[in-house]
């Protein structure tokens, strides 16, 4: 703060003022120089010691931040393959760290994609991990989904709004028809045998690897529904979350690039995050030990997937799931959920056991088998032998006393 004075002269009264020029400088401005500045001028009544406002005047600095981070997740994440019927799939944007809030959208293979907004909400608090809309999203078919209040942000003339109720009478009747399943009529049947391709199968060494599709008949322009909810911070910034909202089409959506950008008045171009949706292709198996003895603690782990230019990246995370093949796991259980199945102690009757490795996404499932081979173990062969000598001579001495004993029992009733 510095303050500087000059002299002015009135032309008309000849009178000469002495103005005060007071100066406050911020040099690194901080989230807590936002709020009101007040500048008082008075002077001072010396024998009371009191102060005199004589005027004041208030101005707002009001601080902007930019986004700090942003990411893009998969609502409801790691979920299953639904294999006989639709399901709805969410996208939800999240922005921290920016004030004010910003302006965030989503685009699909580089195009805008255009939305059906729904309800907004805010809050200024409360726990940030539990989202009152994934609740609201939760159990809900697609129709109930599409019969929500619509609330329009900008123009849509009357041919989209046409065009998507004829959306929606097509889209109830695809539904119904997917949730036939396998027993439904034979016209689905045969929509179904003809739309749904073969499954391709891979053979590697000791691994076989088969891919699932999805058996349901589905609608290539889905309507997708927009929902923002922000809150503040602890710091005074805010959290934005988007989140976009449509009727999964495995076969349409898979390898599809979708974005979430970031309009911000502090940023000098869009802040953007984005995902490409991929199905699991193959799980890339790893055995440690790679030669399993009997008694050894063999680890099977997921490293990465075999198939697809993007083997090591997968979204929406997948879930994996072991079983055995024609029996239980080691412990008792049918199956096991992980990324590594854990045998403790292996016995040589699981010599040629096939295990089973299932990962799956809402975009597809895939199956890997591997043979676990249970070589002979030479230590356990010598503590075996050990033992076995060890009983033979315990043996031979217990009978060696046996007959000593018979032999003076014998003596004393001779004599």
């Amino acid at each position: 703060m510095y303050n500087t004075s000059y002299s002015h002269m009135e032309d008309n009264r000849r009178q000469e003022d002495l103005v005060y020029q007071s100066t406050v400088r911020l040099p690194e401005v901080q989230m807590e120089d936002d709020g009101l500045y007040e500048c008082h001028v008075g002077i001072y009544d010396k024998n009371s010691r009191e102060k005199v406002i004589l005027a004041s005047g208030s101005i707002v600095l009001t601080v902007i931040v930019p986004p700090k981070s942003i990411s893009v997740v998969a609502a409801n994440s790691p979920a299953p393959f639904s294999r006989y019927e639709a399901q709805n799939f969410t996208l939800v944007c999240i922005v921290k760290g920016a004030k004010p809030a910003p302006m965030v959208y989503f685009k699909r293979d580089g195009e805008l994609i255009d939305v059906v907004p729904t309800a907004q909400s805010s809050s200024s608090g409360g726990d940030q991990s539990k989202d009152p809309r994934q609740e609201k999203f939760q159990g809900r078919s697609p129709a109930g989904l599409w019969s929500s209040q619509v609330l329009t942000s900008r123009d849509i003339d009357d041919t989209k709004v046409q065009k998507y109720l004829s959306l929606l009478e097509e889209e109830g009747k695809l539904a119904r028809l997917g949730q036939d399943g396998p027993n439904g009529p034979k016209q689905g049947q045969e929509q179904e045998s003809m739309s749904v391709p073969k499954s391709t199968t891979e053979v590697i060494p000791e691994t076989v690897v088969s891919r699932e599709f999805p058996r349901w008949v589905q609608s290539s322009d889905p309507l997708y529904y927009f929902q923002h909810w922000q809150q503040v911070a602890g710091d005074g910034t805010m959290e934005v979350r988007a989140m976009l909202t449509w009727s999964l089409n495995p076969q349409l959506d898979n390898e599809a690039l979708f974005s979430c950008e970031v309009n911000h008045p502090a940023l000098s171009m869009p802040m953007q995050a984005e995902v490409t949706l991929a199905a699991p292709r193959g799980p890339k198996l790893t055995m440690s030990p790679s030669k399993a003895k009997v008694g050894d603690t063999v680890r099977i782990t997921v490293q990465g997937f075999q198939l697809g230019p993007s083997a090591s990246e997968v979204f929406p995370e997948p879930m994996f799931t072991w079983t055995k093949v024609g029996g239980h796991l080691l412990d008792g259980s049918e199956e096991h959920e992980g990324r590594e199945l854990v045998l403790d102690r292996v016995p040589a009757e699981l010599n040629g056991s096939m295990f089973r490795c299932t990962a799956q996404n809402p975009l597809g499932s895939t199956d890997t088998h591997t043979r676990l081979i249970v070589f002979d173990n030479p230590r356990l062969r010598k503590g075996r032998e050990h033992f076995i000598a060890i009983d033979a001579a315990v043996s031979q001495r217990s009978l060696t006393l046996t007959s000593l004993l018979l032999l003076l029992s014998f003596t004393c009733e001779l004599t």
